[in-house]
């Protein structure tokens, strides 16, 4: 039987701002405590939600990039309401965070990884999944390999803001169904299928924890955000029923970055220019 430690994971909400609730899970989906205010079935979904987005966010390591080292480092989610936030909490566990939209990002990352140094010795869950990045193992020298593919494929205007940002890697369009729409020159269809459909299943996961974040009226995802050591990963919306997802160098401009990437959006979607790129969570 495994220790509730629902009483340390007070201290998130307790001592930052804005914080709302906090839920540490195993890694295959089993909660191990949470924060008071969330009702028995609510950690159970949200566990089991962040439990497929750590799995996925780890099987896309290497489209933000071939090094060897693709530690998998965060996840963050974006609504308009508030924030989710996940990170590794030793051996086989996770710590899920959520927050106001005005929460102190940088104090609410400060008190989760003290706490996940605070829980140490009290995780004792042994890894369920393998923690090597299988996926990117298998799809390593796709990403290497690139290739330009046919020129019906490549999406011109992505291709130009790679160009234009310094540490930019590669961009993917997709739609719903988790086809690649297009892509950019670096990448060819196996490895924008690949990619194509774990986005898919990360999207779903990051509107299923959209009440962990806060619940509102018409509440709308914006973002999903992985960190790895090597690079970053963005998961946005390009308008009804498509998707832009994009990876860069981890000294990248972020902020340069991802605003190249909604300013060319309309380009690429007739949807997202007539203001439909918003998704309901």
């Amino acid at each position: 039987m495994t220790t509730d430690l629902s009483w340390m994971l007070e201290d998130i909400v307790q001592n930052v701002p804005r914080a709302r609730h906090a839920v540490l899970l195993s890694a295959d989906g089993l909660p191990r405590g949470s924060t008071e205010g969330l009702a028995e079935k609510e950690v159970r979904t949200i566990s089991a939600a962040m439990a497929g987005m750590q799995s996925l966010s780890r099987a896309t390591a290497h489209f933000a990039g071939p090094e060897t080292d693709r530690q998998w480092s965060q996840t963050i989610i974006e609504f308009s309401h508030g924030w989710s936030f996940l990170i590794g909490a030793g051996q086989g566990a996770y710590l899920a965070a959520a927050a106001a939209p005005d929460v102190d990002m940088q104090q609410i990352s400060f008190r989760m990884h003290r706490l996940v140094a605070r829980l140490g010795n009290n995780l004792t869950s042994p890894p369920r999944v393998n923690t090597e990045d299988d996926a990117g193992t298998r799809n390593t020298g796709a990403a290497r390999r690139g290739g330009s593919g046919d020129s019906g494929f490549v999406l011109a205007d992505l291709d130009q803001v790679i160009a234009d940002v310094r540490g930019a890697r590669h961009a993917v369009l997709l739609g719903a169904d988790g086809l690649p729409r297009g892509a950019t020159s670096g990448l060819n269809r196996d490895m924008a299928d690949t990619i194509s459909a774990a986005m898919t299943g990360i999207h779903a996961y990051s509107r299923v924890t959209s009440q962990f974040a806060g619940v509102q009226e018409d509440a709308a995802w914006r973002q999903t955000v992985i960190e790895f050591q090597h690079g970053w990963i963005f998961l946005i919306s390009a308008g009804t029923g498509a998707f832009l997802a994009a990876a860069a160098e981890h000294d990248c401009d972020i902020e340069e970055f991802t605003t190249r990437l909604h300013e060319v959006i309309p380009k690429l979607t007739p949807s997202a220019a007539r203001g439909e790129g918003v998704a309901h969570a």
